[in-house]
């Protein structure tokens, strides 16, 4: 069944403050800075964490994501709640800003 309403595309959020300003070089720290970006981005169309359907991650070490799973789960779980919509995650040679370890983009639908 496919979600039906607003759609609300988020893209690509760094691990970066609102002042655009990383604050942290680690991996788990930026990934819940990222998350947080997403969900303010989120709601400024209207959507929750609950909203997200879709999200893709980009990472610069696969490795390193692998070795942490335990702990990116307890950052996501406390960002965005027990709700996993389709993810993806690849790893990628670079982002743009030299200090991302990671990039993520949703997309959300907001009910009609």
């Amino acid at each position: 069944r496919c979600a039906r309403g607003k759609m609300i595309l988020v893209a690509g959020q760094i691990g970066w403050n609102a002042q655009c300003v990383f604050e942290t070089d680690d991996l788990v720290e930026q990934i819940g800075q990222t998350l947080r970006n997403v969900v303010a981005v989120a709601a400024s169309g209207g959507a929750k964490p609950e909203h997200i359907v879709s999200m893709t991650w980009f990472l610069l070490d696969r490795r390193e994501y692998s070795s942490r799973l335990k702990e990116i789960g307890a950052v996501y779980r406390d960002i965005m709640g027990r709700r996993f919509p389709a993810m993806t995650a690849v790893q990628v040679s670079g982002l743009i800003e030299d200090r991302a370890k990671v990039e993520i983009q949703a997309i959300a639908v907001v009910p009609d």
